[in-house]
């Protein structure tokens, strides 16, 4: 059985909890019986179901939203100093915990597999938990996306697994100590707390000096950043490598595409094994693979855990079908870093035929458009036509000179057709004037150009 609930953590208040990590680790806590609350900016499908249950969830940030009682505040990073429930709970004497702390104390006791990478982390996260329940295993998880209803980030599971995303972004990954760890890839993002790729790598050569003793690093052989950090671990932490790479220890065979599923074919252990992965795309195929990998380190049965990954079938935002009108499909993505949208791309070229690819981009946080501005325009070349919005900040204040028009520059001089919007309520519009039937329209980005999917299937139904 699961334990119970982590010390001082009966009646947590979190500022945020709509967040897809806070709001995770809040379910979980009022699963195991806690008298959790919270507040968020605005109302949500997220706080509906942590209201469901039991929890109370106050819109906007202020001091009375603080219980006198409350054992402690869990914040992110993205809580700045100056919040005033941060304020009160000082005044009080609250303490403070950052959420991966509290995710830290959720997985004590437990068998954790930790999730980590650039890219990919809350697609083989979801994964893992879809095929582990599939399996009967009833794992604990927390992911960064809904797989397939408003809150469905998160369970408390009566299983002795736990599988979390491990976020690198603001190092809060070095928290945890996996039995297995699965490290997917390693590429300059987060350009606010990290200079360097010398900074990426030593961030990450922490978190794999963070598993257990008799524990492993699942690690793709591929990819060249994972590459080198497995060369700089130089044999430090058991480790076990997939890929498509010859020396890969759970070698992918092939990736053949069958519309919107893959069929993957992979040898581990000396055996053969073919299985379905239900959503489009290679990189998606190597998620799956990476799944199997940590599965199998953990001593679930590769033979039995290869088909039950087919029962996954997607994650909110993640090349999720919004819906279809006037004979386009509306797809969302929530690729925002250039790797991201080219994979996202070349996925959708796949498995849309004759039809051309559409895309509405709405580039995330400043930092990031400085640094990789021209790289997503270069992604985005491989689009048919693209709209490309202003900056969503997100947590970050504006940086003199960086706007959307770098992309839109550097996307142009890579030959694409590019668009600039500067009022999302144009976008449905300028896209239905664009669209012809058989044409696939993919909304991407991690902001809340999700928003304009419906939007856009409603004019095109016009």
């Amino acid at each position: 059985m699961a334990p119970g609930l982590p010390p001082a953590m009966d009646r947590p208040h979190f500022i945020g909890i709509g967040g897809a990590g806070m709001s995770g680790i809040a379910k979980i806590l009022a699963q195991r019986g806690a008298e959790v609350a919270g507040s968020d900016a605005k109302d949500s499908a997220t706080a509906d179901a942590l209201r469901a249950l039991g929890a109370t969830v106050h819109i906007g940030h202020a001091a009375e939203h603080l219980a006198d009682d409350a054992s402690c505040v869990v914040v992110s990073s993205a809580i700045r100093t100056d919040n005033p429930e941060l304020a009160r709970a000082a005044e009080l004497g609250i303490p403070v915990i950052h959420r991966s702390d509290a995710l830290a104390a959720l997985m004590a006791g437990l068998r954790p597999i930790a999730v980590a990478g650039t890219h990919g982390k809350t697609t083989t996260t979801s994964m893992l938990a879809v095929a582990l329940t599939e399996l009967g295993l009833d794992p604990s998880y927390a992911i960064g996306g809904d797989l397939d209803a408003p809150g469905s980030n998160a369970l408390h599971g009566a299983g002795e697994i736990f599988v979390a995303e491990a976020d690198e972004s603001d190092r809060s990954f070095h928290k945890y100590a996996p039995e297995v760890a699965i490290v997917l890839n390693v590429e300059l993002d987060h350009h606010a707390n990290y200079a360097s790729m010398d900074e990426i790598y030593e961030s990450f050569e922490t978190f794999a000096g963070r598993i257990v003793p008799g524990g492993t690093l699942v690690i793709s052989a591929d990819h060249e950043g994972a590459r080198e950090l497995t060369r700089r671990l130089a044999g430090s932490v058991r480790t076990v490598t997939y890929g498509e790479a010859e020396d890969a220890d759970v070698r992918v065979l092939s990736v053949v595409p069958q519309g919107l599923r893959s069929e993957v074919t992979v040898e581990l252990a000396g055996a053969r094994l073919t299985f379905t992965v239900s959503v489009p795309g290679r990189h998606y195929a190597h998620n799956a693979v990476a799944a199997l990998a940590a599965g199998a380190a953990l001593g679930v049965p590769a033979a039995e855990l290869a088909p039950a990954l087919a029962a996954y079938t997607g994650v909110k935002r993640r090349l999720q079908l919004t819906g279809e009108a006037a004979g386009v499909q509306v797809v969302d993505s929530y690729a925002h870093h250039p790797t991201e949208m080219t994979a996202d791309l070349e996925a959708m070229r796949a498995a849309a035929g004759d039809g051309r690819i559409l895309v509405v981009f709405q580039p995330h946080l400043f930092s990031r458009t400085q640094e990789l501005g021209t790289e997503m325009g270069h992604s985005l070349a491989l689009a048919d036509a693209s709209v490309v919005l202003d900056v969503y900040p997100a947590r970050e204040d504006p940086i003199p000179g960086v706007t959307s028009e770098l992309i839109v520059e550097a996307a142009r001089a890579a030959g694409a057709d590019v668009t600039p919007v500067h009022d999302k309520a144009d976008v449905p519009a300028v896209i239905a004037g664009m669209a012809k039937a058989g044409d696939l329209v993919l909304t991407m980005g991690a902001g809340d150009v999700t928003d304009l999917g419906p939007r856009i299937l409603d004019q095109l139904s016009k």
